[in-house]
């Protein structure tokens, strides 16, 4: 089971959304514990109802429609009293309540266990099954401590907006209030700073591009800088490294050729995507599939994947200063270093589109 945990959570933290962790989540858990049904309820705070957001077992149809207060079912139950809930048979319960939208009636035995984050209700992972059976204790540590994962994609969610104010139909609306500590009393009037960090390559926001062509230009101009850097180090350390660690810039400049991570950036900026973003998607998408691999040395391949060399960093540190200098431009740029060649590919990508307004 901790190996299966293990990958859930990897899986999970690598999901680009709230709706996508929640798919992964009530999928994954499903399938290891053999169940028929799976779901996620979450409380809107606005409504103060538990709104099913996600499931696999009940009818799709039924996703952002169904809700129910504290005081209602066996959902409301858990949420109420926060604590995990295992029955044989759900319908005997007193609080059990039937919804013909998601077709559970052939659904007997029930285990819910509460989302909680900071001491405070925000949800209830469920799962379901057809024969009548008391799920054991392990089932249900599994199935707390998934909930305690869920709690903290949750939580973000909520600090992002995402989930702010579910909707009609289960959607978050995109707002987001943070509310400061005072520091001085009266009141002041400025301009917000987001700081982001200065190596971190999840930080890189999608961003929707009118002109593709230019930013296929863009990127090509990028690949074509980090290779020339590549090949100046490589000449630099000629004297000062083996042959075998040589070799390894050879490597680099393979990854960047179309048939591997320079072709499948193209194809995702081809999808609407900038530069940047389609990257950070790809590098995500890398890391996702070592992080995911049963074999241990395989597995540990990712940190190689993730781990920024010190000069590429600086130059990324840098990049923000050549945009900047660059007469009329406006783009931020954001700084990445989870990936070496990521890092110098962003880098060159800011400069060049610095130059290009």
């Amino acid at each position: 089971m901790l190996n299966t945990l293990r990958k859930i959570v990897q899986e999970v933290n690598s999901a680009k959304d709230l709706k996508s962790a929640l798919g992964i989540i009530v999928l994954r858990v499903k399938e290891a514990m053999g169940s028929q049904v799976c779901s996620v309820y979450l409380l809107d705070p606005e409504t103060n109802r538990f709104v099913l957001m996600a499931s696999e077992g009940l009818n799709k149809r039924s996703i952002g429609k169904v809700s129910m207060a504290p005081n209602e079912g066996l959902v409301g139950l858990v949420g109420t009293r926060e604590e995990p809930l295992n029955l044989e048979n759900a319908a005997d319960h007193p609080r059990y309540r039937y919804f013909a939208e998601t077709g559970e009636e052939k659904f007997a035995s029930f285990l819910g266990a509460p989302i909680i984050h900071h001491r405070r209700v925000v949800g209830v992972l469920v799962i379901q099954q057809k024969e009548r059976r008391q799920f054991d204790e392990g089932e249900e540590a599994f199935l707390v401590t998934m909930s305690a994962q869920l709690a903290g994609v949750i939580a973000h969610a909520e600090a992002t907006g995402s989930i702010r104010g579910l909707g009609r139909q289960g959607k978050g609306i995109q707002e987001a209030r943070f509310v400061g500590v005072p520091g001085s009393p009266g009141a002041a009037v400025g301009r917000a700073v987001v700081m982001l960090p200065p190596a971190d390559l999840e930080v890189v926001p999608d961003k929707a591009v009118d002109d593709i062509d230019a930013e296929l230009k863009l990127f090509q101009n990028a690949l074509e800088g980090v290779r020339d850097d590549m090949r100046k180090l490589s000449a630099k350390l000629a004297t000062q490294l083996r042959p075998e660690e040589r070799a390894l810039f050879d490597v680099y400049l393979m990854m960047l050729e179309d048939a591997a991570l320079g072709g499948e950036v193209t194809e995702v900026i081809k999808t609407g995507q900038w530069a940047q973003g389609a990257l950070r998607q790809v590098v995500g998408e890398h890391v996702s599939r070592f992080e995911l691999m049963d074999d241990d040395y395989l597995r540990e391949r990712a940190s190689d994947v993730k781990d920024p060399a010190h000069v590429q960093r600086q130059q990324s540190n840098h990049a923000a200063v050549g945009s900047q200098n660059s007469k009329g431009s406006r783009e931020q740029c954001h700084n990445t270093g989870p990936l070496t060649l990521a890092v110098s590919i962003a880098w060159h990508s800011s400069v060049w589109r610095g130059q290009q307004v």
